[in-house]
């Protein structure tokens, strides 16, 4: 009859083996019903036309489903974004310093060759893809001595794959660190940069979905947020924080309502003591209310850290830039 090759059963994606697996045996089929059709080439010619476009349905449908275009438009492509202030109680060196945490959410057309924001969105083309991008900074002091972190996440809208780029860095008085991960050959690529000569400049590969992500699918629809037990990269600050080998861990994530309209994604590691839980509102734009991070250490004690947000605004911060600008700082609680 027929057999398929080794390397043709390598390359194939599933998908389209089955479609593959189908066309022979139709093939087969077909050549043996010759005699009761007087125009075969016709008949075969619609048979392999009609499983070429089950093979481009097959292999191509790796948009986001989730996505209500008309609605997320109405509140996403407004020429602003969404800037969300909370009162941060930050855990550090074993006390709870006060300070400030902001999220801003916006949309962005993306290089997927570069893995940056492109400064030509019409020449792009379909080179770009359109992300929400998520920057996330926190500032509080320890002693006489302030830190700041800042978090960059760049999450596809409508392709339904692995945020391309995320970076994390953080400066305070006894110097800085940077890391970033670029999504490539299905594995992030990290590059991690410390003062710690412990640490020094490392690359690593690391074939998992990013823990920072969640943030922002919980804003496209919460219904992309995977749950049950996962191999995660957990967050980029918290690895600073931390100062463990950045790796891929088992995690198990959740999701619950918590009443009208409220709902929380709960990320919980076993073997390194982390738990993430994230609270939103449970209906389009789904803010994020609150987060909290806990950190159980080797001698059962535990460390949490916490956001609850006093402010959102939708603003084209960009433009404001002015001295009298500034009084919309105030008014958002900064």
């Amino acid at each position: 009859m027929w057999k398929l090759k080794k390397k043709e059963k390598e390359t194939l994606c599933p998908k389209t083996l089955v479609v593959f697996l189908v066309y022979k045996t139709g093939e087969y089929l077909a050549i043996d019903l010759r005699r009761y059709f007087s125009n075969f080439r016709l008949m075969k010619n619609l048979f392999i036309f009609g499983l070429f476009l089950l093979f481009i349905s097959s292999c191509n449908s790796t948009g986001r489903k989730a996505i209500d275009e008309k609605q997320f438009a109405s509140h996403w492509y407004q020429d602003r974004a969404e800037i969300n202030v909370f009162e941060l109680k930050q855990m550090r060196y074993g006390e709870v310093r006060e300070g400030k945490a902001v999220m801003i959410f916006v949309t962005e057309d993306f290089s997927k060759r570069k893995q940056v924001k492109v400064d030509d969105p019409s020449a792009a083309g379909k080179g770009a893809i359109k992300v929400m991008k998520m920057n996330m900074t926190r500032d509080f002091v320890t002693g006489v001595y302030p830190y700041h972190t800042m978090l960059s996440v760049f999450t596809p809208v409508y392709e339904d794959l692995n945020s391309p780029k995320i970076t994390a860095s953080m400066t305070e008085w006894c110097g800085q660190s940077f890391a970033q991960l670029n999504w490539k050959n299905n594995k992030y690529q990290a590059n991690l940069f410390s003062y710690f000569e412990s640490e020094g400049d490392q690359e690593l590969s690391i074939s998992a979905m990013a823990e920072d992500e969640i943030f922002n699918l919980i804003r496209l629809n919460p219904d992309l947020v995977p749950t049950g037990h996962k191999k995660l990269i957990p967050s980029l600050i918290f690895n600073r924080f931390s100062h463990l080998p950045l790796d891929a861990e088992s995690a198990v994530i959740s999701k619950r309502k918590t009443g009208s309209n409220q709902a929380e994604v709960e990320v919980i590691y076993e073997e390194i003591g982390r738990k993430l839980l994230i609270k939103y509102v449970d209906a389009f734009p789904y803010e994020i209310m609150s987060w909290q991070e806990t950190q159980t250490k080797k001698d059962g004690t535990e460390e949490v850290t916490s956001a609850v947000r006093k402010s959102v605004q939708m603003l084209d911060y960009w433009r404001k830039k002015g001295l009298q600008d500034e009084a919309i700082r105030k008014s958002l609680g900064l």
